[in-house]
């Protein structure tokens, strides 16, 4: 795979992969993409006096030590902002309220997370009623609508009653459960919320990935684009669409429960080169019989189930067609979707240096392995294994598995099928490949083994948590690897350097 990235902070390319440097984001960078582009354009606080924030209480005091409601300013946050440090504040320039960071009556505000990185921590931001808004770089998370604390109305980000121009990039949302725990969505837009764009942004590890248009009856949202961003271990809503147009290109759909991109109530979604992978459902209406319609182009679906049309329910698949067409009126580039897993696990989310793909990234399908060559890189699965497993159970065995891409001729339950004369490998010289559960397992030893004939390949790793992000150990070569005991639903084997192509025989976990 040829993967081509662009950055505003300052990076280096390294041989066999997407490493670049991690220079710290001292404020908003790059511009407004997609349907925030248009009427007049997204550009936040541009112009405006820049200040520095450590508290919720302290945003809002910078909100309302404006002269005027619409007077730029750039809000630098750092830090975690909590319940306890979010206050509601009054002035000219702000209507403010306590647990919750209102963003209210207001325009040309920009709030950027700085330095060691800005977390909104079971607190939402909410959008009422405001034009020309930035929001980058910042992690909102868990986020609740019922128990204890309530913020937002259990929305990470919520939009409603004549919002504008908003552009929400390099955001990390999520939360720990569904509504049953007390959560609702993610990236909300309702009552005429319009001109919006979600990019290189990660929505995980909820019921609800977001929604435009609280009812069918509301149906005045629309002019949406999400791009290069990750909807993961979702059940639902990536996005619901009711009304309006909505535009989703180079994303990446992992772990979809139930339902993806939900087009209904006469809304229009044009659907290219994502990537779908093991998820049901990705694309369709579904639990109305107003229908919505759909554009498909150029995009991948890979481990993706289709349930039977029914009322009520009505999959675009197995084999997705356009039912409608859909003009876009701004330019945008378009990588392969065989590109976007690998590239988005490196440059989507919050604390990723707001690097930005080129739009050239292009797929390239290596020719299918001939079983008549004698080349000695082929397994042999009478030769004898180098590693020592440790005791018990191999959990993988009866698992899932899934990964970031998969060479012509190599599969990801190869890992996980006991027989050491099948194997995985990127399209490329790195990659992730992860074991996963339908309910948590405690893990504290895996086991990689490399197909016969390419030992040595695998150079430098890391062993990730998929569920939190912790890195669970680092090191190098394949064998044992041990740490503390972990409980987790999804477990990730990630090859970040390597000696030749990697091959991947099997994945063992083990519990101790």
């Amino acid at each position: 795979m040829r993967r081509l990235l662009s950055t505003v902070a300052a990076a280096t390319l390294v041989a066999g992969g997407l490493t670049l440097s991690m220079s710290q984001v001292a404020a908003q960078t790059g511009s407004a993409t997609g349907y925030a582009t248009q009427n007049g354009g997204t550009t936040g606080g541009a112009g405006g006096q820049t200040v520095r924030a450590t508290t919720g209480t302290q945003i809002h005091q910078a909100l309302c030590s404006r002269p005027s409601t619409s007077t730029p300013i750039v809000i630098e946050v750092q830090g975690t902002i909590n319940h306890g440090n979010t206050s509601k504040v009054s002035g000219p320039g702000c209507d403010t309220a306590a647990d919750v960071i209102e963003l209210k009556k207001i325009s040309n505000v920009t709030l950027v997370g700085v330095g060691s990185g800005a977390v909104f921590d079971q607190l939402g931001i909410h959008i009422r009623e405001s034009s020309n808004i930035i929001i980058q770089n910042v992690t909102v998370r868990n986020v609740k609508k019922s128990g204890s604390p309530t913020s937002n109305g259990g929305d990470a980000i919520g939009m409603e009653s004549g919002v504008r121009n908003v552009w929400v990039d390099h955001v990390t949302l999520e939360a720990s459960g569904g509504e049953s725990e007390g959560y609702d969505g993610l990236f909300d837009l309702k009552n005429n919320s319009q001109y919006v764009t979600l990019s290189y942004s990660i929505l995980r590890n909820s019921g609800r990935g977001g929604l435009v248009g609280s009812s069918e009856s509301d149906r005045s949202n629309g002019y949406v684009t999400y791009h290069h961003n990750v909807f993961q271990n979702l059940d639902s809503r990536a996005p619901l669409l009711r009304g309006g147009i909505g535009h989703m290109y180079n994303n990446h759909y992992d772990d979809i429960a139930e339902s993806g991109i939900n087009s209904r109530a006469g809304a229009r979604a044009k659907v290219e080169n994502n990537y779908f992978q093991d998820s049901k459902d990705v694309l369709g209406t579904f639990y109305t019989n107003e229908r919505g319609t759909w554009q498909v182009a150029g995009n991948v679906f890979d481990g993706v189930t289709w349930s039977s049309q029914g009322s009520e329910n009505y999959p675009a698949g197995p084999n997705p067609e356009s039912t409608t067409s859909v003009s876009i009126p701004y330019s945008y580039s378009l990588d392969d979707a065989g590109c976007v897993p690998a590239m988005l696990g490196e440059i989507s989310g919050a604390n990723k240096g707001n690097r930005v793909s080129d739009g050239n990234c292009e797929a390239e399908n290596p020719t299918d392995p001939d079983p008549t060559d004698p080349d000695p890189t082929d397994p042999d699965p009478t030769d004898p294994d180098p590693t020592d497993p440790p005791g018990g159970s191999n959990l993988s065995l009866g698992a899932g598995a899934d990964g970031s891409s998969k060479a012509s001729g190599t599969g990801y339950g190869n890992v996980i099928d006991g027989d050491l004369g099948t194997y995985w490998s990127p399209n490329g010289t790195t990659g992730r490949i992860s074991v996963k559960w339908g309910t948590p397992a405690t893990v504290s030893a895996i086991n990689i083994r490399e197909a016969s004939g390419a030992t040595g390949a695998i150079g430098s790793w890391r062993v990730v948590n998929h569920d939190t992000g912790a890195v669970l150990a680092t090191g190098s070569g394949a064998g044992v690897i041990t740490f503390a005991p972990t409980t987790l639903r999804k477990i990730n084997f990630e090859i970040t350097g390597s000696n030749g192509t990697p091959r991947v025989a099997e994945f063992e976990t083990y519990a101790g």
